[in-house]
């Protein structure tokens, strides 16, 4: 069991913390294969989703994750709660506390905001996301994937390219793999690395191709256009042509590299369609691997309560 009340980064996480997620992870996603999607680890519990942000695949996810462990699951959208009304943060989790509410997901566009939450409720809180800080368990799904494939993460080149600035995903990716032994790789235009990245742990890079020299994993992100500020790169075309991976610029990194990307990509920016369809894409399966993480985070949590 996870010997802590939330989720909130992995920052902080232990290797020991991180092998029992994937352990019981692995465990759920081979259920998951064979169809089962009943169990009854969350049973008489409540799981409220509280999204300050827009998303498909996180909070399918974390839904599909609770239901098939047996909660009931209660999905409020910020835009039509009392938010709306001006309702704060902190009084939205003394709401759903007096609700008895057994776990809060929570995705919010302001970093910390998961904290502030998890200070004020009993409840446990898990992090779906908060400004460009972190995101957990998109990290834990990924590095899941990178487990089932490889065997073990020790060793492991993990060349992370594009939008690093605005990533949370690349942040806990950092954290989370540096735990477990492996190596970091990262390269974007200078405007979108952070400042101070590489005192965390990151192998900051000078070119595309030293980042997927004999990478074992090449994990594209996401161009976030929604947080850029005007000059960060000159255009979508040229940052595709210089910073994004096609065929050509894969065939740097290992015979058996995988693919990986959060989500959701921007074809012909981050990746190639040839890349992401290519034979060696893991893209597909992390979906089914942020199902099963989402499960044993949940079901961990609680079994620690």
């Amino acid at each position: 069991m996870l010997n802590r009340k939330d989720l909130l980064g992995l920052i902080d996480a232990t290797e020991a913390e991180i092998t029992e997620i994937l352990d019981l992870a692995q465990t759920f996603k081979n259920r998951l294969r064979t169809g089962e999607k009943k169990m009854t680890h969350l049973q008489g519990k409540t799981v409220t989703i509280l999204f300050y942000e827009n998303s498909t695949r996180t909070r399918t996810s974390f839904e599909e994750a609770a239901k098939y462990l047996g909660a009931t699951v209660v999905n409020i959208e910020a835009s039509t709660s009392s938010v709306a009304k001006g309702e704060t943060l902190v009084d939205t989790g003394k709401t759903l506390d007096a609700q008895k509410n057994d776990f809060i997901i929570m995705r919010h566009p302001m970093g910390g905001a998961p904290y502030l939450l998890a200070k004020t409720v009993k409840a446990g809180v898990l992090n779906a996301g908060d400004g460009i800080n972190e995101h957990p368990t998109q990290a834990l799904l990924d590095m899941l994937t990178m487990r089932e494939y490889f065997g073990t993460l020790k060793g492991l080149k993990v060349a992370i390219l594009g939008d690093i600035k605005h990533s949370r995903v690349a942040k806990s990716n950092l954290f989370g793999l540096k735990t477990m032994g492996a190596e970091v790789r990262m390269y974007a235009p200078e405007t979108l690395i952070p400042k101070g990245i590489d005192q965390l742990g990151a192998k900051l890079c000078k070119s595309r191709e030293e980042a997927l020299d004999g990478a074992d994993v090449v994990m594209g992100l996401r161009i976030q256009l929604e947080r850029q500020q005007a000059g960060n790169f000159p255009s979508l075309g040229e940052y595709a042509a210089n910073y994004g991976v096609d065929e050509k610029a894969l065939s740097y990194a290992k015979p058996n590299a995988i693919i990986l990307h959060p989500g959701p990509v921007n074809r012909g920016v981050e990746l190639t369609s040839g890349v992401i369809d290519h034979e060696r894409s893991r893209i597909e399966d992390q979906v089914l691997s942020g199902v099963a993480v989402r499960m044993a985070v949940l079901a961990l949590l609680n079994e620690g309560r």
